[in-house]
């Protein structure tokens, strides 16, 4: 039984081989130590303000807020991972990928006017749309339209306390915004990563 030689083997098996794992992300960066060092300074301010009373009354009521919020971060992170495992890859880069063009802009505009709920919905959906094949542009201009457009906001508080023209107009304004914002990152990133080697 012969041994395959390195120089036989495809170029795809040995640049598996050579990359290894994948990196893991950091879980304490920059942005972590930043957060610490003034979480530390405004709770020193407050005790020397207000005493050990009050900086333990804020950090009671931030572990209720904490435990409040938790199950929707848990929620709209399992929601977005089981997207990313249902959604069929081929499509969602066709339709929403580099090569997409305007349509792909398009859909992402028309999916983020329509999809529900808040933050925790969107944005784990946003970040699946990111890791089955959609481009910067398409899930730019989903994250602006759910941002600007967004129905269920619309019909829920602006149309009752501000009227029905005034979110009519509103909306018809806001609907060139998700498509030009799409098309200017899409530009910007395809710039930026040729421009780096990214």
């Amino acid at each position: 039984m012969s041994v395959p030689d390195a120089k036989t083997e495809p170029a795809e098996e040995r640049d598996d081989v050579e990359a290894g794992p994948p990196r893991k992300g950091k879980p304490f960066g920059w942005s972590t130590f930043i957060i610490a060092v003034l979480v530390a300074v405004s709770a020193a301010l407050v005790w020397r303000r207000d005493g050990f009373d009050a900086v333990w009354a804020i950090l009671f009521h931030d572990v209720s807020l904490f435990g409040e919020i938790m199950p929707r971060v848990l929620a709209g992170c399992l929601l977005g991972g089981l997207i990313a495992a249902v959604l069929p890859h081929d499509k969602v880069s066709k339709s929403l990928g580099p090569d997409s063009g305007l349509k792909g802009l398009l859909i992402g505009t028309a999916f983020g006017a329509i999809l529900p709920g808040g933050p925790f919905t969107a944005y784990p959906v946003a970040s699946a749309l990111l890791a089955v094949g959609a481009d910067f542009g398409a899930t730019i201009a989903m994250v602006v339209s759910w941002t600007m457009i967004g129905y269920g906001r619309a019909v829920a508080w602006e149309m009752p306390i501000m009227g029905p023209d005034f979110t009519l107009w509103r909306i018809l304004i806001s609907l060139p915004m998700p498509v030009l914002a799409g098309a200017f990152g899409r530009f910007v990133y395809i710039r930026v990563r040729h421009r780096f080697g990214l």
